[in-house]
């Protein structure tokens, strides 16, 4: 494609009527020559936005895309409603790559119900690879607001399914050929599927409902780096049982063929939940057909202690995401 702004014809044939509108808080959504999305709060409700771009895959980037920022607002306990969407694509791009990135979004968002606001897509030279980012929009009570720093010692932390789901599933689509040398394709197929539970937003509803002190969905940098960022946020320590966080035996085994580490490994699909009763708020998600295990408390003090059967050793400052490492070995 020629670089710039797309033809209008390919804008309206394979972006804007890949999109549809299902939500009657949004009053003006994508169209040719409008540049700004229009949105209509009720009384008593607040926005919520989030940002993220998607760099660490190119394969089922659309859907991938709108999980993450989706996520994003759930674990503020809001509703998600729309994205603005800007999509910056290299030269070398067939339309049909471009189409299949919206078909993504769209069914994405279909599911999710939530909309395609607006957004932005060019051919640029500035890229290597389609680049995609997404600016997310919630509502939510105002009084619903969880404040930062809300976690108190003592209480539990809760992680629903399973970590590693995010990064296996991006780790099984790149390195298929190679982990087919190891595994039977019913195992890396398993592993590709995970993005399947990409979604927090059920969990989320259900713990805003049980209430909660804090939510975080653990993306980049995986457990480690989302404990780190809870406890730092609320000045507590932490007391965490590696045991009983919850991880497939197919992420368990891709990280050792690919020589990755599971704990800093992207997980979005799983939340981290402060809650007082975790063990109670636990089994309302299993009642939901959630898994969630309770893998250690707040404390007081600094200190955040990860224990390994009789090993005891220290939670490290967030690390760059093992993800990477797959591309490093190209």
């Amino acid at each position: 494609m020629k670089i710039g702004k797309l033809p209008e014809p390919m804008l309206i044939r394979s972006v804007l009527k890949e999109v549809g509108h299902r939500r009657e808080e949004i009053l003006a959504g994508p169209a040719v020559g409008r540049d700004c999305a229009v949105m209509e709060a009720k009384e008593g409700e607040v926005y919520v936005f989030s940002s993220d771009p998607i760099t660490g895959t190119t394969k089922d980037m659309g859907r991938h895309s709108v999980y993450i920022t989706a996520n994003d607002l759930a674990a503020a306990g809001a509703e998600p409603v729309g994205i603005m969407l800007t999509i910056l694509l290299p030269p070398e791009t067939r339309e049909q790559e471009l189409k299949e990135i919206m078909r993504g979004v769209e069914a994405t968002c279909r599911e999710l119900d939530i909309e395609v606001m607006g957004g932005h897509t060019e051919v640029t030279d500035v890229v290597r690879q389609p680049l995609i980012s997404l600016t997310g929009v919630g509502k939510m009570k105002k009084e619903d607001m969880m404040q930062p720093g809300g976690i108190k010692p003592g209480e539990d932390l809760v992680v629903t399914k399973w970590i590693g789901l995010e990064g296996t599933s991006i780790a099984a689509k790149e390195k298929e050929e190679e982990l087919l040398q190891r595994f039977a394709p019913m195992f890396v197929n398993t592993a590709k599927e995970f993005d399947r539970y990409l979604s927090v937003i059920p969990e989320a509803k259900i713990a805003s409902e049980w209430g909660v002190s804090a939510m975080h969905d653990i993306t980049e940098g995986g457990v480690f780096g989302a404990l780190w960022e809870m406890a730092a946020g609320s000045k507590v320590g932490l007391d965490i049982d590696l045991k009983k966080i919850p991880i497939r035996q197919e992420t368990v085994e891709v990280c050792e063929a690919l020589g990755l580490n599971p704990y800093i490994l992207m997980s979005s699909g799983s939340m981290m939940i402060a809650v007082p009763d975790g063990y109670g708020l636990v089994r309302k998600l299993n009642q939901a057909g959630i898994h969630a295990a309770v893998v250690g408390k707040a404390t007081a003090g600094n200190d955040r202690i990860l224990r390994n059967g009789e090993e005891t050793r220290y939670l490290d400052k967030p690390q760059s995401d093992e993800l990477y490492k797959i591309y490093q070995k190209d």
